[in-house]
Order: C-alpha cells, then sequence, then structure tokens
C-alpha cells in the first residue's frame, strides 16, 4: 500500500492520501482523543505524541499536529494509517456514533438566500477547500451575515480569514446582496 502526502496550506496539518475511499460523502473533524473514540484509526492516531486533530475526507485524511516535528511524526502516521487499511477494520465503529453536528439557525424568511448559499459552498467552495485537506460548512445567516464552520486544515489555518474574507466573502456577496460578511464559528 502506497500512501501519498500533500502538504496543505496550514502548517501544522498534512494530507495523507491511501488511494481509496475514507469517508465518502461526508466529512469528519476530530480534535480530542474523546472525539476519536467512535473511530479505531482516529485512536490510534491520537496515540501518536503530537497529534491534535484529525480530519476524515472522502479520500483523505488530513492530521493535525501540535508543536512536534513532521519529520518525527510523520513515520509513524503513516504506519497507523497503513495498519488500519491493511487490516480491513472500519472507519467508524460499528455501535458507535459520531459526534453530533451544531444545528443550522437562520430566519425563515431567509430560506431562500440560505439555500443559495449552501449551493455556493457546496458547488464552488467546499471541493477546492478539500483539496487543501479541510472542510468549511454552513452554521447560520442573521442580519446579513453568514456564519460557517471550519474544519480539518482550514481550522486554525494562517490563511484561513483570507479564505473567508477575499474568497468566500466576495463569492457569495457578489451573487447575494443580502451576504454583507462571512464569519468563522
Amino acid at each position: 500500500m502506497f500512501i501519498q502526502t500533500e502538504s496543505t496550506p496550514n502548517p501544522a496539518t498534512l494530507k495523507f492520501l491511501p488511494g481509496r475511499a475514507v469517508l465518502p460523502g461526508d466529512t469528519l473533524d476530530l480534535r480530542s482523543s474523546e472525539e476519536a473514540e467512535c473511530s479505531p484509526l482516529a485512536q490510534a492516531l491520537f496515540s501518536i505524541d503530537g497529534v491534535t486533530g484529525v480530519f476524515y475526507g472522502a479520500d483523505f485524511i488530513a492530521v493535525t499536529k501540535g508543536d512536534a516535528d513532521w519529520q518525527h511524526i510523520k513515520p509513524a502516521v503513516l504506519g497507523a494509517i497503513m495498519e488500519h487499511f491493511m487490516s480491513g477494520a472500519p472507519l467508524i465503529a460499528g455501535d458507535q456514533q459520531e459526534p453530533e453536528g451544531e444545528d443550522e439557525f437562520f430566519d425563515e424568511a431567509d430560506a431562500g438566500t440560505v439555500d443559495t448559499i449552501k449551493e455556493l459552498l457546496e458547488t464552488r467552495v467546499r471541493p477546492a477547500v478539500a483539496h487543501d485537506g479541510g472542510d468549511i460548512t454552513f452554521r447560520g445567516f442573521k442580519d446579513g451575515i453568514v456564519y460557517l464552520h471550519m474544519r480539518g486544515a482550514c481550522a486554525g489555518c494562517p490563511s484561513s480569514t483570507a479564505t473567508l474574507k477575499n474568497g468566500i466573502q466576495n463569492l457569495l456577496r457578489h451573487f447575494l446582496p443580502d451576504v454583507e460578511e462571512v464569519r468563522p464559528v
């Protein structure tokens, strides 16, 4: 099994591509060993000293580190990923639930605007962000402000503010004059 690695805009996060499906059609962001209880692979990754986050995408695993150097922990991360996929164990334990997501909030009168926001995020933003090892999901819309949840490599990325303000905010304002600002939650 050959696992490719790619850097992300976030220097604390590396993207690992095992060459097979990881979590098709969904994403999962785990930020602690307690949250990782639902995933045998995430448990193995969090047992590596220095790992502070695990994010599953459709065909990749983004691993975030703390103060450790990648040259020291990358071999252990590669080994844990390879061992998991070679074992055939499930990514998510059968009787475990994924951590609950946050509820969305918006006024019903804004439902059309929210639908357009979600469509733009799904078709134009999320594919580009997934390429960088992260995900951005809609959380709410109130008083012209779009609230987005940044996950994976996007969480804590030094360039995330520029992505939000110069990229996503400009895109949404272009299509939706009701949108005044985009903020992370």
